[in-house]
């Protein structure tokens, strides 16, 4: 019998998908999207204790660094902490000079009367019952010939 012809090139492995997105040109904004919450997880610590869980870093441009809060008075709360923050960007290596508060409201909650499950009309059972009673007292009541 003869032996198997080799195609000429090594057998390749398969990559880790995490790998094979990053090794190239089109994990860029996935490694500066990695790159900026290890800056927020640097930063973090130096906030004030209340600040912490309502602001996060979205950006860095230079010596500019960009914050969202999730409502206006933390944003406010925040700009009181801004020397504080160009300090602790500073002292982890950033050129920081400018602090951008931007307020990003949070999802707004979904009402419980909308169920998109079922489509985006659909209704209750309640609502039928009630419809269904309505229409019923509408038929008990019948016009009187005169």
């Amino acid at each position: 019998m003869s032996e198997p012809k080799s195609s000429g090139r090594p057998a390749s492995t398969p990559k880790p998908a995490l790998d094979a997105v990053m090794g190239d040109k089109t994990g860029n904004p996935l490694r500066r999207a990695l790159w900026l919450d290890a800056l927020d997880q640097q930063l973090r610590p130096h906030l004030p204790l209340t600040l912490r869980n309502h602001c996060r870093l979205a950006n860095v441009n230079d010596e500019h660094l960009v914050f969202l809060v999730e409502s206006p008075v933390w944003h406010a709360k925040l700009r009181l902490a801004e020397a504080q923050l160009i300090d602790a960007a500073r002292s982890i290596g950033l050129k920081a000079t400018k602090v951008t508060i931007k307020t990003a409201s949070p999802a707004p909650p979904r009402s419980p009367a909308i169920d998109n499950r079922n489509g985006p009309h659909a209704v209750s059972a309640a609502t039928h019952k009630g419809l269904r009673d309505a229409l019923a007292s509408l038929q008990d009541t019948k016009p009187s010939s005169s």
